[in-house]
């Protein structure tokens, strides 16, 4: 209770609004559409993975709930991020009816396909029972930079009174660095974006703007400004970058999903859960996230320039993660501030 009234006399100080929900962490969103009042927050595709499968293997179509059905559910069913948009090699999904052997199954297939194991499978009742399926997706991702970018001194992130580390390219840095970086637009030194090249199929993507916006919009926006920049395209030698390291690890229960009753069916979602373990320093990525949803039965009712670019992501930006040949990315984080994000980790 001490740090949360800490915090809120820090965000009083600077004029803004406190409740008990604005001064969360993070929030894990379900839609890359979705609205929030939270200032950091990511969306990442493994409970859309999860969510498809329910639609298409157990449901066989849209889900509809008997009553209203929310908007989150509508959204999940538009199927707007699939499988498709990652290589075979990146996720494994399962579904089926819900019993041990359905456990065993998926901790076997993570291992051997990832060599992970599950946060989330040891705290579900496996019992078999009427009505009671299991959709499961693990998405993963480990990529490297092509080159390690060098650790910048420790600083200040936006308003937060802590340091935090930072990585990137300064004065000092070897000319290696700067062909990894390719400029998307430089309008100012609050609007930027770069792409970052990875030795593999990933790209980092990243956007600084203050803007608060759902995550397809803030996208969509990187992309057209893009679009529209007449400047220079290089990171030029007396160009500078600055980048946060970032550490957490969330798992978020989608409530709003559960306890209604399936149209066309006897049962409604008992369980739907996501987690996300995200990792960026100078050498690379590492990103591990797992979804599960599980049913039970339901009781039935009765322009270019020489001047020197600050590339500073030391306030609040965006960063999208995307696979090269893909049209859409699979990973979104909002970065307001990075104290309380990397307090997330384990």
């Amino acid at each position: 209770m001490k740090k949360i009234m800490t915090l809120a006399a820090l965000l009083i100080l600077f004029g803004a609004s406190v409740s008990a929900k604005t001064i969360q962490s993070l929030d894990v969103l379900p839609l890359m559409s979705s609205q929030s009042i939270q200032q950091n927050r990511l969306w990442v595709g493994t409970f859309q993975l999860a969510w498809n499968d329910l639609m298409d293997g157990i449901v066989n179509g849209p889900v509809k709930f008997v009553g209203n059905t929310p908007a989150i559910v509508k959204g999940l069913n538009k199927q707007s991020f699939k499988a498709e948009q990652l290589s075979e090699n990146s996720y494994y999904k399962t579904y089926g009816e819900t019993s041990l052997e359905l456990k065993e199954q998926i901790e076997t297939a993570i291992k051997e396909k990832f060599n992970e194991t599950s946060d989330v499978l040891d705290g579900m009742d496996w019992a078999k029972g009427e009505g009671k399926y299991t959709v499961y997706a693990m998405l993963k991702k480990d990529f490297k930079f092509m080159t390690a970018f060098d650790k910048l001194k420790p600083a200040r992130f936006a308003r937060s009174l802590s340091k935090v580390n930072f990585f990137g390219i300064d004065n000092n840095s070897e000319k290696i660095l700067d062909d990894m970086v390719r400029v998307l637009f430089y309008n100012s030194s609050n609007d930027f974006a770069v792409a970052i090249l990875t030795e593999g199929e990933d790209v980092l993507y990243l956007y600084r703007t203050s803007d608060n916006k759902s995550f397809d919009k803030l996208y969509a926006d990187m992309h057209n400004k893009e679009s529209e920049y007449m400047g220079n395209r290089e990171f030029a030698v007396k160009d500078e970058l600055k980048i946060p390291d970032i550490s957490l690890y969330k798992m978020q229960s989608f409530d709003e999903v559960c306890g209604h009753r399936i149209k066309g069916t006897d049962f409604e979602i008992e369980q739907a859960i996501e987690t996300v373990d995200f990792k960026m320093n100078n050498e690379g990525v590492k990103l591990k996230s797992e979804a599960l949803i599980m049913t039970k039965m339901t009781a039935l009712l009765p322009s270019e320039t020489t001047k020197p670019r600050k590339f500073f992501f030391d306030d609040t930006f965006v960063l999208f993660l995307q696979e090269a040949d893909k049209d859409q990315p699979y990973f979104a984080l909002r970065v307001q501030d990075v104290s309380l994000i990397n307090k997330t980790g384990r």
